[in-house]
């Protein structure tokens, strides 16, 4: 919100200074961001009148002028400017005077010069050259009223400055120079010049039949027809330059009157072309399928969930957003409809980012704008009409105003005990209702409560502690006491059975991977591909609109962060990532932390592509594998110990793939991607492995127990198992431990022998060998050998008996 001092000063002028005001705005909530002169230091330049323009007589773009600046004599100026012509008056820069510094930081100096042979007492100035604008079109031409000689700062009022405000969502009140000013009356005591909107007499019986049928978007339609008007006319000076310190360029007269209005009261309204206009208007909700060619050249689709005004023919603008093209204004236009309306914060808000672009009454609509005056601001709409352009036929018809659903709003109160407990200091009844008065809300008083009803523009009020902010912020936030807060300090202990999250990240890192951070929204064909996720939570307003869902799985973002590095030159990439991700689930109820129907749980998810080692000297290149990760995973768990089962999954290669399990409990899937999606994905070189676990079970760890050392000596024996392909380590492993009863300590696996072709041996085709360490210990006795061998007899015939294995001869 940007605005010039001098006019708010016009509603509200307290004896503060400019930086005073701006701090008094700021400590109020409502943030001054920035505090700009309108021009550039300069001076010695005066109002002037061209008396006579004639031709240089030795250049053809120049011509020697005669210009009154009030002296006694008219001064010679030379001039190149096009418009330099007899009666105009302009800003005229004497002898002696400096312009605006220019691009190397230093102000140019007037002097007596000579162009052509002529000499030049003085220099005639354009907007651009005062800094005032960019308008390098010719001589700044001023108003026809100017005095004469009058310095030109004070005939523009040069030494205003300009204050842009940062307001939050819930000061959409403070939307307009009045609203504003209010604020500024309330804070300091200061009188508040009150708005007047006298009546104009209609001269016309004809009104436009107007039908809402919306009432949930429109709770308030107001309007009356114009006839007779010139909208040629000129948009006034004053007007003109008002609009531009509020960082509005002048169009039309008529555009012109409307946005006025809008930044004086925070009213935004509309002027249609009454002749273009069908039958009656129709305030509904769109259709599916309805085009609409918008002011700003866009043709766009409705569709039911977005408002319109409509008449017997089509859709003529968007409902509290813009206007169309069809009924817009031209310099054609003799007769026009004003409108003015209430719609619904709620029936807006979002629809402008829909279609890619924003505007002001967007902005202010979907904030809350005043119901209440929406006759008041026609009237002084249609009066600013006739006093510029008006004509001898200008007809003005009655007000039509219809209120099928103004809001009501619903009373709050405030306990004081409670305000003093969360301002922190003492506040008393009296201050509160002092607060209320200035503020002008409505109250009723009882004992320690105040029932504040907020008046018909306070959308933000809606319960206790915004009253309370109310009152701090009026009292102001430099009485509250300079208190160091008191709070007992207690030590909190995480439980050593789970390990903090950045802890996890470490030992991820420590295995050579780079953690990523990614958008929970992505494209909806990541969900689709791989993660097999037909109906993913959509976004209503997506930042961008390839991003449109939230995903359901990791996989998607760490493909996307390979993508971006492989076409950036990498040759190797191990990346992981720690996050959220969104699924839809009925059993989960709304909380403090949590949304009904979704549930939101955190996973660990890792990628890993090219080389399995940096290079190096002493080993060959070797391309990342289903194994290298699966390692990763069993040293992230030690000494837990992970089970890996052959599975499917949709973004996985089908035959190397597997389901992570912890204590009986699946966890995650790893494995490489699928073909399918390297190609569709671009992915060049060998297979990515990536691997998503639920972080929960990430963070649990077993806490060590002590044991004491063995008394007895341990015993190792080595075993050589034929068995077939189709024999699983984990199946043979179980078939060992459970065989080895109590004297087997441990088993491992240590070499696998499968016979090249054409060398004979007794391993048939579909058969390997297995080489398997087992380690026997008793802590009660020795071991003796027939022990020894009866343990590892046991293991011989179980593994026979459900692997058919042999011992190797």
């Amino acid at each position: 919100m940007q605005f010039p001092e001098s006019w708010l000063r016009e509603f509200c002028n307290p004896p503060l200074n400019t930086q005073q005001l701006a701090e008094l705005l700021t400590m109020s909530g409502m943030e001054v961001e920035e505090l700009r002169p309108v021009a550039p230091p300069f001076h010695g330049i005066v109002v002037a009148e061209i008396l006579e323009a004639e031709q240089h007589p030795n250049a053809d773009k120049l011509r020697v002028c005669k210009v009154n600046a009030g002296g006694p004599e008219p001064l010679q100026i030379v001039c190149g400017a096009p418009n330099a012509r007899v009666g105009i008056k302009v800003p005229l820069a004497t002898v002696g005077a400096e312009l605006p510094p220019g691009e190397d930081g230093k102000a140019f100096k007037i002097g007596v010069g000579k162009l052509r042979g002529v000499e030049s007492f003085g220099m005639l100035c354009s907007a651009r050259e005062l800094k005032l604008s960019e308008d390098h079109g010719g001589l700044l031409e001023l108003a026809a009223d100017a005095v004469i000689g009058e310095d030109i700062r004070l005939h523009l009022n040069l030494d205003d400055t300009l204050f842009t405000l940062k307001l939050t969502p819930n000061l959409g009140h403070g939307l307009s120079v009045f609203g504003v000013a209010r604020e500024v009356a309330a804070l300091t005591g200061a009188p508040l010049l009150k708005a007047e909107f006298p009546a104009i007499k209609p001269t016309l019986d004809d009104k436009l039949p107007v039908r809402v049928e919306a009432t949930d978007l429109c709770g308030r339609f107001s309007g009356r027809i114009v006839k007779g008007i010139d909208t040629k006319a000129k948009t006034p000076a004053w007007m003109v330059q008002r609009l531009e310190r509020c960082g509005q360029r002048s169009v039309t007269a008529l555009v012109d009157i409307s946005n006025y209005v809008m930044f004086e009261y925070g009213r935004p309204s509309h002027i249609f072309d009454l002749d273009k206009i069908s039958g009656e208007l129709v305030v509904r909700w769109g259709r599916a399928g309805e085009q609409l060619k918008l002011l700003n050249g866009n043709t766009i689709t409705v569709d039911e969930k977005v408002g319109v005004i409509s008449d017997a023919r089509e859709v003529e603008s968007l409902a509290g957003i813009m206007g169309g093209d069809h009924t817009a204004v031209s310099d054609d236009t003799k007769n026009i409809y004003v409108e003015a309306a209430f719609w619904w914060p709620e029936a807006v808000m979002g629809r402008g980012r829909r279609y890619n672009f924003s505007t002001d009454a967007g902005h202010r609509f979907e904030r809350g704008v005043d119901p209440s005056q929406t006759v008041e601001h026609i009237e002084r709409i249609t009066q600013l009409i006739i006093d510029i352009c008006g004509t001898a036929d200008t007809q003005v018809g009655p007000m039509d105003d219809q209120s099928p659903n103004v809001p009501v709003r619903k009373p709050v109160a405030l306990r004081v005990a409670r305000a003093a407990k969360v301002i922190g200091m003492e506040v008393t009844q009296a201050d509160c209702e002092r607060v209320f008065e200035r503020l002008g809300l409505p109250f009723t008083a009882a004992d320690g409560i105040i029932t504040v009803t907020p008046p018909s523009w306070r959308f933000d009020i809606l319960i206790e502690e915004d009253l309370i902010e109310e009152v701090i912020r009026v009292m102001g936030y430099p009485t509250l006491p300079s208190t160091a807060p008191l709070a007992p300090i207690v030590g909190r202990t995480g439980s050593e059975s789970r390990r903090a999250k950045h802890a996890l990240r470490r030992a991820v890192a420590e295995r050579d991977y780079f953690e990523t951070i990614n958008f929970s929204f992505v494209e909806e064909r990541w969900e689709r591909d791989l993660a097999g996720v037909t109906d993913p939570i959509k976004l209503l307003n997506p930042i961008a609109a390839p991003l449109s869902v939230m995903r359901t799985s990791l996989i998607g973002s760490l493909v996307q962060v390979l993508r971006h590095n492989q076409t950036r030159r990498a040759t190797r990439v191990r990346v992981f990532e720690m996050g959220r991700v969104f699924k839809r689930d009925a059993r989960v109820a709304s909380g403090p932390l949590s949304v009904a129907g979704i549930e939101q749980p955190l996973r660990l998810g890792g990628l890993a592509w090219g080389p399995a080692d940096q290079q190096q000297w002493s080993q060959k290149d070797r391309a990342v594998d289903f194994f290298d990760v699966k390692g990763d995973l069993e040293a992230l768990f030690a000494p837990q110990m992970l089970t890996f089962e052959a599975a499917e999954h949709p973004a996985l290669h089908p035959g190397r793939s597997a389901r992570v399990s912890l204590n009986g409990n699946i966890i995650g899937v790893v494995g490489e991607l699928h073909p399918r999606w390297r190609q569709a994905y671009e992915i060049s070189g060998g297979a990515p492995v990536v691997f998503e676990l639920d972080l929960d079970a990430a963070l649990t760890r077993t806490l060590p127990h002590g044991q004491p050392l063995p008394r007895q000596q341990a015993v190792q024996r080595d075993l050589a198992l034929v068995v077939k392909d189709s024999v699983s380590h984990d199946a043979l492993m179980t078939t060992i431990t459970t065989a080895g009863g109590a004297l087997l300590r441990s088993a491992r696996l240590f070499d696998v022998f499968k016979p090249v072709a054409g060398v004979t041996t007794d391993l048939q085709p579909d058969e390997r060998s297995l080489a398997v360490r087992l380690e026997l210990l008793d802590d009660e006795a020795t071991l003796t050998d027939e022990r020894i061998d009866a343990a590892v007899a046991a293991v011989v015939a179980a593994t026979g008996s459900e692997l058919s294995a042999r011992l190797r001869g």
